[in-house]
C-alpha cells in the first residue's frame, strides 16, 4: 500500500506554520527517514500578519527537525507593469508588522474582502509560485497541501483547480491518510514544543474571514491587535468587509464591555485557496 507521504519531486511543500501543515511535514519527513528527498521543497510565505507564535513555530519545526524551510515574502516590482517578486527572509529577517500586506494594499489602492482575496493569492499562492518557477527553474510540479480528512469541501475545491493549473498539481496527503483534526491535536500533545495557538485564533491575527464573534474575544486578551487593521481602513478610506462592523467599532465594542450583538454580522468565511490552511 502507497504511502501518501512519500512525496516524489519536484514538488513544493506549502507550510503555512501551523498545527495540520506542521503534522504534514513531520509525517513526510518520517516517509523519508528525516530527509527531504532530491527537488522536494518546503516554502513558507509571510504576509507580516501572522501571529509571532506562528513564527516561532516554523522555526521550531525548522529547527527540531533539521528540515530547510525558505521563508519567503512579497515585494512590489519598483517598475510600472513589471511582474512583481518575492524576497527570501529567515527568522530574524521576518518582517512582523504587517509590510508586505500593506505593500500590496498600497499598490492596488484597495482593501481584499471575502470575494477578492488579493491577499492570499499575492502574497501567498503567486509567491510560492514565483519561488517555483524562478528560483528552483521548475516548470511543473507538485503542490503539498496541508488539508485533512476532515476538510473534504476543501480538498475538492483544490481538486478542481487542478483541472486548469498549468504549473502544479496539488496534492494533499493527509486527506488520501485519514488524518483528522483529533490526530493533529495529538501529535502535537506529544511533542517537545507546539503552536501555542488557540485553534480559533489562527495564523494571520485577525483575518476578515473570521468571524465577528471570533475577532472580539482575541481583541479581549490582545486589544493591540486592532490598530493595524483600523489603519488600513482609515488609510483607504473602506472596510474590509460591507456586512458587518468595521475594526475600530469592533474594538470600541470590546472596550466597553458594551453587548454589542454580532450574531448577524457573525458570518465566518473559510479561504478558499488553500494557502492559508491550519
Amino acid at each position: 500500500m502507497r504511502n501518501p507521504y512519500e512525496i516524489k519531486g519536484p514538488a513544493i511543500i506549502s507550510f503555512s506554520g501551523g498545527r495540520t501543515s506542521g503534522y504534514m511535514l513531520y509525517h513526510i519527513l518520517d516517509a523519508y527517514n528525516g530527509k527531504l528527498p532530491e527537488n522536494v521543497y518546503v516554502t513558507f510565505a509571510n504576509t507580516g500578519k501572522e501571529r509571532t507564535e506562528t513564527l516561532d513555530f516554523v522555526l521550531n519545526c525548522q529547527n527540531h527537525w533539521n528540515v530547510p524551510i525558505h521563508w519567503l515574502e512579497y515585494r512590489p516590482s519598483d517598475k510600472r507593469g513589471k511582474h512583481d517578486k518575492y524576497i527570501e527572509v529567515d527568522y530574524e529577517s521576518a518582517s512582523r508588522e504587517g509590510e508586505p500586506y500593506n505593500m500590496i494594499i498600497e499598490k492596488r489602492n484597495y482593501l481584499p474582502n471575502p470575494v477578492t482575496r488579493f491577499c492570499t493569492t499575492v502574497l501567498k499562492v503567486e509567491v510560492l509560485q514565483d519561488f517555483a518557477l524562478s528560483t528552483m527553474d521548475l516548470q511543473y510540479w507538485t503542490n503539498v497541501i496541508g488539508l485533512r480528512a476532515d476538510e473534504g469541501n476543501r480538498v475538492t475545491t483544490m481538486l478542481k483547480k487542478n483541472e486548469s493549473n498549468k504549473f502544479y498539481t496539488s496534492v494533499a496527503p493527509m486527506y488520501e491518510a485519514g488524518a483528522m483534526v483529533d490526530d493533529v491535536m495529538d501529535f502535537w500533545s506529544k511533542q517537545p514544543f507546539d503552536l501555542g495557538l488557540h485553534p480559533d485564533e489562527g495564523n494571520c491575527d485577525l483575518c476578515f474571514l473570521k468571524g465577528a464573534a471570533k475577532i472580539s474575544n482575541i481583541l479581549r486578551a490582545k486589544p493591540e491587535l486592532a490598530q493595524w487593521w483600523i489603519d488600513r481602513e482609515q488609510q483607504i478610506d473602506a472596510t474590509f468587509r460591507k456586512d458587518r462592523p468595521n475594526y475600530q467599532r469592533i474594538l470600541e465594542a470590546v472596550q466597553s464591555q458594551s453587548a454589542f450583538d454580532f450574531g448577524i454580522f457573525d458570518d465566518e468565511t473559510t479561504c478558499s485557496t488553500n494557502a492559508c490552511t491550519d
